[in-house]
């Protein structure tokens, strides 16, 4: 089952319509922590493809080991999109 997400239009729309007012420094640092959370979803993606491979080897405990690897990659990416949240949320409250 797939699930589809839907972000608030409102808050979408504030994101898209932000004068470009991020200074060189800030949106480096931005530009990296996409990259590193790609990295995350990238490493937990090829850890559940490991696990599934696993799975149909039998090899039950190796599958669980790549899991627990997938969620620890899943947890690094989500704690980097919600610091990229709250400096997306405080530069938009510096623009008002």
């Amino acid at each position: 089952m797939h699930r589809t997400l839907h972000c608030n239009n409102s808050v979408a729309n504030k994101l898209t319509t932000m004068p470009n007012t991020v200074s060189p420094a800030d949106n480096q640092k931005g530009i990296e922590n996409h990259k590193k959370i790609a990295s995350h979803f990238e490493a937990a993606a090829k850890s559940h493809i490991e696990a599934a491979k696993h799975h149909e080897d039998g090899n039950h405990e190796k599958a669980a080991q790549s899991t627990i690897a997938a969620h620890g990659h899943q947890t690094l990416a989500h704690e980097g999109q919600k610091e990229d949240v709250k400096q997306h949320a405080l530069s938009s409250k510096a623009v008002k």
